[in-house]
């Protein structure tokens, strides 16, 4: 058993859940745990996200608030004798231009780690608590997380994820743009939320709709507003996921809500007060979501981003580390994200597969961990996305293309490095002249120059996209690196490329490059003053 906490410090409040945890068992679809036990709950009305939206930073008095609330959770995780917690916070502080306050005070003060986390780890960890929740089978589903600050669209092919995408549109953004004063919502303020959140999700609807070939099976909704949706307008008959949204009685409830004030609807519906205006922007949210897709109900399973932290949790306590399991996912994001640009799948691949080749017949040399070993990976998938805006200066735009897209299962400082290393796959080599590259850690720096020293090598071995090299075998001798490169056509221009190209490997690992005949063999090795053997 483990006792774990859960933080999420979300644009409108923050929520503390502690539980117990038993190991997981066995079953037909893998490892489940079973339901988690309370221990305790808690939640600050801390609306982080108030101004944030329309100013861009975090209120000094808010961060305060949000502070004092930490020291209570603190106070909670240290008397309940938490063995692991992880504190994440959403939108409002990582769009904020003074997030790293609250990041830091929350850690002086309060002795909180906080960690600012991307749309796309959010709706990693929703993913993780539905999936744990409702069994998918082999059916297609959308998840729409909605929060304060931005709603998580990610579609899943079983527990496989097809899709993600975070879109700028919270229920407080959209009451700080249009809602403010807690007053009844006129037709046209109605109209201008509906435009919005339309414009907001367009692009998603469309690469969800073709992603998905026109099929999803099941609408799932998480968020704090859900449970209270589906306590107001419960669909009637049996839904085989249990509790769920009815969408036209919701439809029908947003009238009602719209014609009263916020205080109206804390006496008319028995809600909260930072509920009663939070529900209005939510349930439009969800009904342009389910309109977009022709659903009729919102599947409830009363889970969000605090129990995906959990399942997260509980899955490092109990688990080991899936490695394959987790390079699998990063791959699949890439080349997501390499067909979003049209790049040539069939070289990216060929390139990838040569680099890890190259790290790890190179590792006596680089002593690079596994995870570096995933890097380089992405980095090969994608250093040619850049073709998408233009073939010329590709290697910057692939750079550019990187740093600013979710990759699933990336850290923001794992995906920075990941872009460095397809900048440099041509050209120039890295240096402190470039912004990008100077930005980086002094150990970061040193590791994108081994990476990109080797994809280098990599992509030099499939020079003309035509897999011309099928195989390579690599050793190293002194410091020579000896590639046997295997293949049936003829690759003058292959071998000249990776030599014309192999100076960062020399810069960064020490090692030139000999392309031998694959028939060859290296010498026999011979001890340092051992006598050659006599022969006749």
């Amino acid at each position: 058993m483990a006792r774990l906490a859960a933080i999420d410090i979300g644009s409108n409040a923050i929520r503390l859940r502690i539980a117990e945890v038993d190991p997981p068992a066995v079953t037909p679809v893998g490892p489940r745990f079973s339901p988690f036990r309370d221990v305790l709950s808690d939640r600050a009305a801390v609306r982080l996200g108030h101004d944030v939206f329309t100013k861009g930073r975090l209120e000094g008095g808010v961060i305060g608030a949000a502070c004092e609330a930490l020291k209570r959770f603190r106070t909670a995780m240290d008397a309940a004798k938490v063995d692991r917690y992880r504190a994440v916070a959403t939108s409002a502080a990582r769009e904020s231009s003074n997030g790293d306050v609250l990041v830091e005070r929350a850690e002086r003060e309060a002795g909180v780690h906080v960690e600012v986390i991307e749309g796309v780890e959010e709706a990693r960890l929703v993913q993780l608590a539905v999936t744990e929740r409702v069994v998918l089978g082999s059916r297609t589903a959308l998840l729409v997380d909605v929060g304060g600050g931005s709603t998580e669209l990610t579609l899943l092919q079983g527990e496989r994820t097809v899709f993600s995408q975070s879109c700028p549109v919270g229920t407080v953004r959209l009451i700080e743009a249009f809602l403010e004063g807690g007053r009844a919502i006129d037709g046209v303020h109605q109209r201008l939320i509906e435009e919005y959140v339309d414009r907001a999700i367009a692009d998603a609807v469309r690469d969800i709709d073709e992603a998905a070939g026109g099929r999803i099976d099941l609408l799932i909704g998480t968020g704090g507003n859900i449970e209270t949706l589906a306590d107001l307008c419960p669909l009637s008959k049996a839904f085989p996921e249990g509790r769920a949204i009815d969408v036209p009685r919701m439809g029908y409830l947003l009238g009602e809500l719209r014609k009263k004030t916020v205080d109206e609807r804390v006496v008319a519906f028995n809600l909260r007060p930072d509920r009663a205006d939070t529900i209005v922007p939510a349930a439009t949210v969800l009904a342009r979501v389910a309109g977009a897709f022709g659903f009729g109900a919102i599947a409830a399973p009363g889970v969000g981003l605090k129990e995906g932290v959990l399942v997260d949790l509980a899955r490092q306590h109990f688990m080991p580390t899936d490695d394959r399991g987790i390079t699998s996912a990063v791959m699949d994001a890439c080349s997501r994200l390499g067909r979003r640009y049209h790049f040539d799948e069939q070289h990216g691949v060929q390139v990838s597969r040569f680099a890890v080749k190259l790290f790890d017949d190179l590792l006596p040399r680089h002593r690079l961990s596994t995870r570096d070993r995933l890097l380089l990976s992405a980095a090969a998938m994608l250093h040619d996305i850049g073709d998408f805006i233009r073939y010329e200066g590709h290697h910057k735009h692939s750079y550019y293309l990187i740093a600013h897209s979710d990759v699933m299962g990336l850290s923001p400082l794992e995906r920075e490095i990941v872009a460095n290393i397809a900048r440099y796959h041509r050209k120039s080599p890295p240096s402190l002249e470039h912004e990008n590259f100077r930005a980086l850690s002094r150990e970061d720096r040193g590791k994108v120059k081994a990476l990109a020293a080797i994809l280098r090598i990599a992509d030099a071995l499939d020079r003309e996209h035509r897999a011309k090299i099928g195989d390579i075998a690599n050793r190293i001798e002194g410091d020579t690196l000896v590639i046997e490169a295997h293949g049936t056509e003829d690759r003058t221009l292959e071998e000249w490329t990776v030599l014309a190209k192999s100076g960062m490997l020399r810069e960064a690992l020490g090692l030139d490059v000999r392309i031998a005949d694959p028939s060859s063999k290296p010498a026999p090795s011979r001890r340092k003053g051992s006598t050659p053997p006599i022969t006749s």
